[in-house]
């Protein structure tokens, strides 16, 4: 069974696409491989919490923070603190209850964008039943839209900073998967690989643009000092220049895809790779010019070649020219498996370093609390 969502709500940011302004709450969800930030408002809490009292016939473990009808969130940060607060006590309370009911509606898979069994996010969304239309199209459309806006709070930023990443990741697999297809001739699957990178390419795109805008804002606001941001700011342009890479090693795969084909049709063989009418002319033209089986400085017989006439020694040569290709690409797919493998170890070594970090920074809060509570006992 999989471990069970991280959940968590570090911030809020205000919506002011609409003509009435409305508080939005970035919702952090932090996954054993990956994390992302869905956006939601309150009243969309409340279409999930009646959902969820509906289908399971009794409230989740947790009360959902009540609404208030004299103050508004807007113009209220001490309200905003404390909702914001209670939500995320309510959406913890029932990620982490030993009871699974309120988890198994797919109201509230759709509401956390997660994906239901066996369908995608976006239909689960569509399917899901007692979510209102805002919710659908916030879950249909989270990627963009939480992406554009969420960016600019600090926590936030680090955690589309790390789905970023995991697109970069996701592409580069896909591309050495279209690189191992295109060798077995296996076109569709070639084909298919390659499109999958470059989907993950252009979500990595739009993450990037989305956190360069995010990052002009957060440092417009104040919010980071300056170390932060110039770390920040190299992270960012890492990204880009992974990105470009990887981009220009698709388009390289894709035009020496196109190149192999057309020397295939032309002459029979790869491109980059001499073929055979080439390699005989080369070794028929030298035993003609020389007149016998000596090319340069005499070499010692052996028991493959001793009996063979010139004509012999011409196949012997092409079978050990052949046998060589062979080893060559074998070694080549060997380093490729490699690189991969070695790709992946830094990306799980980049994870665990980060969930170390939070661990750190957990041991620290928890030893302070401790300190506190051993100054009480002491006054006590």
């Amino acid at each position: 069974m999989a471990p069970p969502a991280e959940i968590s709500i570090p911030s809020t940011i205000l919506s002011t696409g609409e003509s009435k302004p409305y508080t939005l709450y970035n919702i952090t969800l932090r996954l054993p491989l990956r994390s992302f930030v869905v956006q939601k408002r309150y009243s969309d809490f409340t279409t999930l919490h009646s959902a969820l009292t509906s289908h399971v016939g009794s409230p989740p473990p947790a009360p959902l923070p009540a609404k208030s009808w004299f103050k508004s969130t807007v113009s209220n940060p001490d309200l905003t603190e404390s909702r914001r607060r209670g939500l995320e006590t309510y959406l913890r309370a029932i990620a982490e209850s030993p009871d699974r009911r309120w988890r198994d509606v797919p109201a509230w898979r759709a509401f956390l964008n997660l994906p239901a069994g066996g369908g995608s996010t976006s239909n689960s969304a569509i399917s899901a039943p007692g979510l209102s239309a805002t919710a659908k199209t916030s879950t249909i459309s989270a990627r963009g839209s939480s992406a554009t806006a969420g960016a600019s709070d600090p926590t936030t930023w680090l955690d589309l900073h790390r789905e970023m990443k995991s697109c970069l990741h996701d592409a580069r697999l896909s591309l050495a998967r279209r690189d191992a297809a295109a060798e077995s001739s296996n076109g569709a699957a070639a084909a298919e690989a390659g499109a999958a990178a470059k989907r993950a390419l252009v979500k990595a795109g739009t993450l990037l643009g989305a956190l360069g805008d995010g990052l002009r804002a957060i440092q417009e606001a104040s919010r980071l000092g300056e170390g932060e941001l110039r770390r920040r700011r190299d992270l960012l342009a890492s990204g880009r220049v992974e990105k470009e890479g990887l981009e220009r090693l698709s388009n390289s795969l894709a035009a020496s895809a196109q190149a192999g084909n057309v020397g295939q049709g032309a002459g029979g063989g790869r491109e980059g790779w001499a073929s055979g009418t080439d390699k005989a002319a080369l070794l028929g033209g030298a035993g003609a010019r020389t007149g016998g089986r000596v090319l340069g400085a005499p070499l010692a017989e052996s028991a493959r070649t001793r009996e063979r006439d010139n004509e012999g020694m011409v196949q012997l040569q092409r079978q050990m020219m052949s046998e060589q290709d062979e080893q060559v690409n074998v070694l080549a797919a060997i380093v490729r498996r490699q690189k991969e493998m070695g790709l992946q170890i830094n990306d799980e070594i980049e994870t665990q370093t980060e969930m170390l970090d939070r661990l750190n920074e957990d041991v620290d809060r928890v030893g302070g609390k401790l300190g506190v509570a051993k100054n009480r006992v002491k006054k006590l």
